[in-house]
C-alpha cells in the first residue's frame, strides 16, 4: 500500500502539444487543478506564454479556494515537426524534471512531411516516452 500512496502523492509532470487554446487549453487547466506541473507548448512563442499568463490569470480570478492542489504551468516552444525543437524539449525535461508522466499530443500538423527517424531518436533520448514509441508506427 505504501507504494500505492507514493505514486498518487508523487509530483507529476505533463507535456500537452498545441496547447495556446482550444482543447489543450483547457487539458492544461485541468491538468494544472489536478496539481499536475505542466509544461504547455505552441509553435508560437507569444501566443504560448499568452496562453500561460492567460490560464493563470483566470485561475487566481476564481479565489485561492478553487486553487487547491494547483501545479506549476509553464512555456516551451514546440514545433513538433522540427526535431530541433523536438530536442530542445526533451532536453528541457531531463534536466529540470528527470521524467514525463503524461503526454498529450494535441497539436495539429496538415500537409506536412516529417522527418520520423529524427522524431523517433527525439523520444528515445526521452527514455520514458515508451508508449509514444509503441503508437508512433501506427500514426
Amino acid at each position: 500500500m505504501a507504494e500505492a500512496s507514493t505514486i498518487l502523492t508523487a509530483q507529476r509532470y505533463a507535456v500537452v502539444t498545441g496547447a495556446n487554446k482550444g482543447v489543450g487549453f483547457e487539458i492544461c487547466r485541468l491538468l494544472y487543478m489536478k496539481g499536475v506541473t505542466v509544461i504547455l507548448t505552441s509553435r508560437d512563442e507569444k501566443k504560448g506564454l499568452e496562453a500561460v499568463c492567460r490560464l493563470k490569470e483566470e485561475l487566481s480570478q476564481q479565489g485561492s479556494a478553487s486553487l487547491a492542489g494547483v501545479g506549476e504551468v509553464l512555456f516551451h516552444q514546440l514545433e513538433v515537426t522540427d526535431s530541433a525543437s523536438i530536442g530542445s524539449l526533451v532536453e528541457f525535461i531531463e534536466s529540470q524534471y528527470g521524467k514525463l508522466d503524461i503526454l498529450v499530443n494535441n497539436a495539429g500538423i496538415s500537409g506536412i512531411v516529417m522527418d520520423g527517424n529524427a522524431f523517433r531518436r527525439a523520444v528515445e533520448r526521452a527514455g520514458g516516452w515508451v508508449s509514444l514509441l509503441t503508437i508512433y508506427p501506427l500514426l
